[in-house]
């Protein structure tokens, strides 16, 4: 725990998700004990009860506290002098929602997976509940969380860009290229499945990676959007390809790209931006790496940790000495650590931010989804420029 945190203990976590054979959940049971500020102690782990009371001896969640649905763990911790104090929501997307809002209601605190919800009017009556209730509400974009993403951040905050003109990100995978889903493959048949998935495929998967990514280094506030979706394997039902033009308030412009169709790419997520003083460029699959540049000037690389050129944005989000690379989980883990801070100001009945935090929280949430529902409309509609901007998105 931090020094100055006012609580004294480590902050107990919920899962909701991650039984066997899942992916995200270990990741946030991974993350969250990172900096030995939260103990995984419950869990309601699957839909299915005999597989969720089976899969919590792989967390060393007690049998007491290995839940076989969210009733049941609500009711059944609600009323524990060692409640839980958050849950995490690591479940296909169409689950958030319900899950989510009564974890919320109940008043436990919630860090919710990407996207928010299953549509936007489901993500609005979120931030509706997080806000009525009180409850610290993040949203696991854990790019984030990266530290040279948020000495980005700190860099266009501080107008060493200059003005913001161009943001180019891009979010390119290939796992989809054939079509997995047909042979029961688990994670492609959920994020292929519109009952499950949402209106977007591609572009709600991995898309609003790249636009979240966008709108936190730069702050830039979006105006307009105009889509193309495409779905590339035939009989898929929905899009594995897609490109978005954003116009932003102020005039800049952005684009999004997103592929989970391209040979030979992994998990590459990337941006670029471009102001009147100087560049910037960053790499998932290189995140120890931020390329600056400016005309008439060599070329800059910044290291994670790598020197007082860094500010102390970077280096707050810093574990290694350089050269020793950090990467996925430590992000993962950045995003959790600075809701963790409001979390323990909560429970010490202390004032904290709710809607410009270090953290993606649920405003954060809405703005992915309307980004979504938005795209998805102007591609429906010929590639019509829609309105983006959102009332809940102010940052």
């Amino acid at each position: 725990m931090p020094v100055n945190s006012p609580l004294n203990r480590k902050l107990r976590m919920g899962l909701i998700g991650g039984g066997q054979g899942a992916f995200i959940g270990r990741v946030h049971a991974t993350a969250a004990i990172l900096d030995n500020r939260a103990t995984l102690v419950a869990g309601a782990l699957s839909s299915d009860p005999a597989k969720a009371k089976a899969s919590a001896p792989d967390y060393d969640i007690p049998a007491d506290r290995a839940y076989g649905s969210v009733k049941e763990m609500i009711d059944a911790e609600s009323k524990r002098p060692d409640k839980v104090d958050f849950v995490s929501v690591a479940t296909p997307n169409h689950t958030h929602f319900e899950i989510a809002k009564a974890f919320a209601e109940a008043g436990f605190n919630v860090m919710c997976d990407k996207p928010l919800t299953f549509d936007l009017a489901q993500a609005e009556q979120l931030a509706e509940v997080a806000k009525k209730t009180g409850v610290v509400f993040g949203v696991t974009h854990n790019y984030t969380g990266y530290p040279l993403v948020r000495q980005a951040r700190a860099m266009v905050l501080a107008g060493e860009l200059g003005d913001i003109q161009a943001v180019r990100a891009f979010y390119i995978q290939g796992w989809l290229r054939s079509r997995l889903e047909t042979g029961g493959q688990k994670q492609a048949s959920w994020r292929t499945d519109p009952t499950k998935s949402g209106a977007a495929g591609c572009f709600g998967d991995i898309g609003t990676h790249a636009y979240n990514l966008g709108r936190y280094i730069t702050g830039l506030l979006p105006d307009q959007v105009c889509c193309q979706l495409k779905i590339f394997e035939p009989g898929r039902k929905l899009d594995d390809y897609g490109t978005a033009i954003i116009r932003f308030q102020g005039g800049a412009l952005g684009t999004v790209t997103a592929s989970q169709i391209t040979h030979g790419r992994e998990n590459d997520i990337f941006i670029e931006v471009d102001g009147t003083k100087g560049s910037i460029e960053w790499h998932q699959e290189e995140p120890n790496r931020l390329i600056v540049r400016q005309n008439g000037q060599p070329q800059k690389i910044y290291t994670r940790a790598g020197g007082p050129f860094l500010n102390a944005a970077a280096a707050a989000a810093s574990r290694l000495p350089a050269g020793h690379p950090e990467a996925f989980f430590e992000a993962f883990a950045n995003v959790y650590s600075a809701a963790f801070d409001d979390m323990c100001k909560r429970a010490a009945k202390q004032p904290f931010e709710r809607i410009d935090t270090v953290y993606p929280n649920v405003q954060d949430g809405v703005d992915g989804m309307n980004f979504v529902t938005k795209c998805v409309e102007s591609s429906n509609k010929g590639c019509a420029w829609l309105p983006l901007s959102h009332p809940l998105c102010r940052k």
